[in-house]
């Protein structure tokens, strides 16, 4: 079986087909969430990841964009979303909107004979957690998991790591990056396949510029817009302009929700 694991995608709809051509053909795709926000194509977006994904849990963004909850800020990525996620509740559907809505917040199954759990943040918090690679930091997030594979997302930055499991044993953890919205320096849509038993991380290039006008017809102010701009075209959060936006905090966002 050949596996295509993606995620933060955000709206993104030509990084999606640039990594989806380069992937080539596949038997499955998982996602890890953050189907939209801050881009200017959620619509296309995840009508793909419905109706292509076998797997996908829902991210913060997802959270917050199918709850009707205002992004507040007016500086860095914060203004970024706030200014463009009328475009996420112009453009989707009641029927999408229930979609995100509904999407668990954790998964759990077999992939090739290794149990594996699925979420965006990590399994201590599956909306927020924002889980570096860190091997040390991860054998905290797995206490109670035995899940061998353990696929996440949030973070817009690609890893593939061993961490110890606190209860014994070793766990892999995958991010396959950001799709949509890099931000580790590599504008390139990043995504991971596994095959035989082989994880692989991987960059697919694509021309940001439609992405970049179709957000300046979304009508984002100057500032906002250099800053969205910047980040597409060169995979760097503006270090100047304040920090990544959350979603709200939410009563389902507990390490309960993810069992070992």
């Amino acid at each position: 079986m050949r596996t295509l694991i993606l995620g933060d995608i955000h709206s993104n709809w030509w990084a999606l087909q640039a990594a989806v051509a380069a992937a080539g053909a596949v038997d499955r795709v998982l996602c890890t969430g953050d189907l939209v926000d801050y881009g200017p194509a959620p619509r296309r977006c995840v009508e793909w990841v419905r109706e292509h994904a076998e797997r996908t849990v829902r991210g913060n963004h997802d959270h917050a964009v199918a709850q009707h909850v205002p992004s507040v800020g007016d500086t860095g990525l914060r203004a970024v979303a706030a200014h463009a996620r009328n475009r996420q509740w112009e453009e989707l559907t009641p029927e999408l909107l229930r979609y995100l809505a509904r999407l668990p917040v954790c998964e759990t199954f077999d992939l090739d004979g290794r149990e594996t759990l699925m979420v965006h943040g990590s399994p201590r918090d599956p909306l927020d957690d924002y889980a570096p690679a860190d091997p040390a930091g991860w054998g905290d997030r797995l206490v109670g998991i035995t899940a061998e594979l353990v696929l996440v997302g949030h973070t817009h930055a690609p890893y593939l790591i061993q961490a110890e499991r606190p209860g014994g044993g070793m766990t892999t953890v995958l991010n396959p990056g950001s799709v949509g919205q890099p931000r580790d320096g590599d504008p390139r849509a990043a995504y991971a396949l596994i095959e035989a038993g082989e994880i692989t991380l991987h960059r697919a290039e694509y021309d940001p510029t439609p992405a970049v006008e179709a957000l300046r017809e979304c009508g984002l102010p100057h500032e906002v817009m250099e800053t969205a701009e910047a980040l597409l075209r060169t995979g760097r959060r503006p270090s100047a302009r304040g920090g990544a936006v959350r979603g709200p905090r939410s009563s389902v966002g507990a390490a309960a929700i993810c069992p070992g």
